[in-house]
């Protein structure tokens, strides 16, 4: 029996056979090619893109029918692979320069490309390195007219191993019926993969570094989607074991289905606001039936996903309006776009295109202030749907008082030029601001005279405050959310703001982990904003929890040394309860 930890990716536990997704092993060699043949050669290149082009849109159409326009975005990223210049102009220039064959030649253009891809510390372009391979692979399986490898003759239930799965993998793992659960080598929270699972219900584990040349199609495996953990070979005790468990899973969620409409008040009566994060335009229904209490968070930017140019005003405004008509009654906090200095030159803007770590440079506000006019398109787009006004602004990644000054210049701006549009904007949306940089947590007090609420981001915030970069394997486990300093700081932001009666959520991680919640709860946090499949979950953990209690608690957590003594004295109330 083999244990494995990676990333998890969607809730659930599954038991049963592995299905190897083998990944296709295609053998280049070097040809040279006669300077009479070169011309051809090209043309034989340019068949093939011209055939991967009509897979990817007979996959795309599936794909929208089947998954949702959220997934057939991916397919449009990878049809923009196949109009960059180099795969369109690097790959027959070298053909045409070292007369050598296609296959060749667009093999030694990938690798040279994931050299480079490498030296970038960056989730958005490590993800962007395997669409560039899937492509690739797609081409050179035309080029020697190879059969592809696909998940479509799947007889009978089974778990998917893979080193990485794509969309079109994942559009036969919806068609099939027959997938219980995936786990693969690559991956992170926020791939496609991720997404997909969680938005079909499947478990499913990512970060894997080597499962898939492991185990062999045929064998016993478990994954358990709840803690990141995958089982190879386990023992039949292990396997009774995971039965029950998942037994117990099933009924929980079922139990977790009477909340829905519920207050999220604790059992001593303390009222809280439970809102949802929210990152793209599917799933509405599911949203709207959750009847949270708002959107605490809409992460704009999958407008700025998988396209060469920014998204227009008319664009914005047609989604934004979805969310406000689908709740008219409720809050929705929309954050501005938090998008770096990486992904703004793949739109086509003119910024650094050589940041070390992007993570902690050109980002979020101080990317759309040196470029207002990327601000300004937003602000419009936000003023112009928020027509049952229940729309409040959030700023990401602000450090400074002229950030949040500077942006509510432009908010004044915009409702001038509107006016002089015969636009009259009755009601300014609220502003407030994401503290996740700990210079934003130690000058707030500065701040609040000019925003009317605060939320924490802690993912970014745990990150800073620790140094620690949670996709580095190396310093990964280091990070940690019940750190002393992690509370302190929390502790800190919410007093600053309630002392000018500012409200305080949060909208990381740490506000659906059932350990966390009442920690926050006890610490004065005014609401929780979770992902849309921990709403319930989390309303669960406050309903359970004694506020005048915790309150006590949490005072007394920030005296702890440990963030260990922290976990053992949370862990060993919420067993009391």
């Amino acid at each position: 029996m083999i244990i494995k930890k990676g990333v998890p990716a969607s809730l659930g536990i599954a038991i049963g056979k592995a299905y190897v997704l083998k990944e296709e092993s295609i053998i280049i060699e070097p040809v040279q090619i006669p300077e009479e043949k070169l011309k051809q050669e090209i043309k034989r290149f340019r068949d093939a893109l011209e055939n991967t082009k009509q897979e990817l849109e007979t996959i795309k159409a599936k794909v929208l029918n089947v998954l949702g326009k959220q997934h057939a975005k991916l397919i449009d990223a990878h049809s923009l692979i196949l109009q960059d210049p180099l795969i369109t102009k690097e790959v027959p220039k070298m053909i045409l320069v070292e007369r050598v064959n296609a296959e060749y030649a667009l093999s030694a253009i990938l690798d040279k490309t994931a050299d480079e891809f490498e030296k970038i510390e960056d989730d958005f372009f490590h993800e962007r390195k395997h669409d560039l391979f899937d492509v690739g692979k797609k081409i050179l399986s035309n080029l020697v007219s190879r059969e592809k490898v696909s998940l479509e003759n799947i007889k009978e239930p089974v778990i998917v191993v893979a080193h990485n799965l794509y969309p079109s993998d994942t559009l036969h793992i919806r068609e099939s019926h027959k997938v219980m659960g995936f786990c693969m080598d690559l991956g992170s929270k926020s791939s496609h993969t991720a997404i997909f699972a969680q938005s079909i219900g499947i478990p499913a584990v990512v970060g894997l570094s080597d499962i898939s040349r492991q185990i062999q199609s045929g064998e016993a495996i478990i994954v358990d989607g709840e803690q990141g953990l995958i089982i190879l070979s386990p023992t039949q005790e292990i396997i009774e074991k995971y039965i029950t468990k998942k037994e117990e899973i099933l009924k929980q969620e079922r139990f977790f289905q009477r909340f829905k409409g519920l207050p999220a008040t604790t059992r001593d009566g303390h009222r809280i606001s439970l809102m949802v994060n929210v990152d793209s335009m599917d799933n509405i229904e599911e949203l709207v039936s959750l009847k949270s209490d708002g959107i605490g968070l809409l992460r704009t930017e999958f407008l700025y996903m998988n396209r060469n140019g920014v998204p227009s005003e008319e664009e914005q405004i047609k989604a934004y309006s979805v969310f406000i008509k689908a709740m008219p009654q409720s809050p929705i906090t929309i954050r501005t776009a938090d998008i770096g200095g990486d992904r703004a030159v793949q739109l086509g803007i003119k910024s650094l295109k050589d940041e070390i770590n992007p993570f902690m440079g050109f980002r979020g506000i101080r990317l759309f202030l040196k470029h207002p006019e990327l601000l300004k398109t937003q602000i419009r787009a936000i003023f112009k749907s928020n027509a049952a006004e229940n729309v409040k602004i959030m700023i990401p990644m602000l450090s400074s008082l002229e950030e949040i000054q500077s942006v509510k210049n432009v908010m004044e701006t915009v409702k001038q030029e509107l006016a002089e549009e015969c636009l009259e904007i009755k009601t300014i949306p609220q502003i407030g601001v994401m503290v996740e940089v700990p210079a934003a947590a130690l000058i707030l007090d500065s701040l609040l005279n000019e925003i009317d609420f605060v939320s924490i981001g802690t993912n970014d915030l745990v990150q800073y405050i620790l140094a620690v970069d949670r996709i580095n394997q190396y310093v990964s486990e280091l990070y940690d959310p019940y750190h002393p300093a992690v509370l302190r700081i929390i502790n800190l932001i919410i007093q600053t703001s309630h002392k000018k009666g500012k409200p305080v959520s949060v909208c990381g991680e740490m506000a659906s982990d059932p350990w966390a919640i009442p920690i926050l709860i006890g610490l004065g946090v005014d609401a929780l904003s979770v992902p849309v499949k921990m709403c319930l979950r989390a309303k669960h953990s406050v309903r359970s929890m004694s506020f005048e209690k915790f309150s006590i608690i949490s005072q007394n957590l920030l005296g702890v040394s440990t963030s260990v003594e922290v976990r053992k004295i949370v862990e060993e109330e919420l067993k009391q309860q």
